[in-house]
């Protein structure tokens, strides 16, 4: 008995140093500064070929730059494609004003998303709310493969150093992974349309995305308009685009960003159903549909 009580204040710091760990306050959450443009040429309708992209290594993988530039309505458009190796993140844990959009293109990742861990695989969109805590890593046996995009509207300036998971703002999309795969396709008579997302967001007046099929030989009306910002990106087949008298093929991996309220024109010139997914953007920038 003595000698435990000899020993009594060694176990009751061992305990409190057992507590004082186990309460420990998590790691603190880096923040990632604005950066403005990189170009500040206004962005047009660009094509981009998926093989024409400059791969560039790097320590977790390879990325490849793709825009960085203001459009006609945001202030800032910047994307570009990361691959990470197996075991890679593709950063500590970070957070930022402007919200951010990542499409898997191959691979297996395990996203961070205010502080819970979640699979993303082929086919899945991330979506991260202004100031959520996020990363990804690489937790497949091959390289992952995501396009990341960042429409940043000049809303982020307003937007109060908290969480979107904190803040929950009613009717304002919350931080997810939405698996465009198996998004409900209503059949159409070229082929079909899939809905994924449309919603308002902190940042976005409507943000919104989806999978358009068309089926062999079929196309779209012609000179269809939009009023947002638009990023196209084909998933499967040959895509014809026609934007203001420019026509470009497209194969599955490359895409195009599309004006505001330029013409366009598509076609399936494949022998097999074409697939293309649209994430657009409005802002309060956005200009008026015709007639409103």
């Amino acid at each position: 008995m003595s000698s435990l009580l000899k020993n009594l204040p060694a176990l009751i710091a061992g305990l409190t140093l057992s507590a004082a760990v186990a309460t420990a306050e998590p790691a603190a959450v880096v923040v990632n500064p604005y950066k403005p443009p990189a170009n500040p040429t206004p962005l047009l309708t660009t094509f981009v070929d998926w093989d024409a992209l400059a791969v560039k290594p790097s320590t977790a993988g390879e990325t490849r730059a793709v825009f960085d530039n203001p459009t006609a309505t945001l202030e800032k458009f910047e994307m570009h494609i990361t691959t990470l190796k197996p075991g890679m993140a593709s950063h500590p844990v970070h957070q930022h004003a402007w919200e951010e959009i990542l499409l898997v293109k191959e691979g297996d990742l395990e996203v961070s998303l205010n502080g819970k861990k979640q699979h993303a695989g082929p086919g899945n969109l991330i979506f991260y709310a202004s100031h959520d805590p996020h990363n990804a890593t690489n937790v497949g046996t091959t390289p992952a493969t995501y396009y990341v995009i960042n429409f940043v509207t000049d809303l982020f300036r307003t937007l109060p150093d908290k969480p979107a998971l904190e803040r929950a703002v009613p009717g304002m999309l919350p931080s997810g992974i939405f698996d465009c795969d198996h998004a409900p396709a209503t059949p159409s008579a070229t082929g079909s349309r899939a809905i994924v997302v449309n919603s308002p967001t902190l940042t976005f007046q409507q943000f919104s995305t989806h999978i358009s099929t068309l089926n062999v030989g079929q196309g779209t009306k012609p000179d269809v308009m939009d009023p947002g910002d638009e990023l196209f990106i084909v998933r499967s087949g040959l895509l014809e685009a026609s934007i203001n008298g420019i026509t470009c093929r497209l194969k599955a991996g490359s895409f195009f960003y599309c004006a505001p309220n330029d013409k366009r024109t598509f076609k399936n010139i494949g022998p097999t159903p074409a697939a293309y997914q649209v994430i657009k953007i409005v802002s309060a920038k956005s200009p008026k549909p015709p007639g409103k």
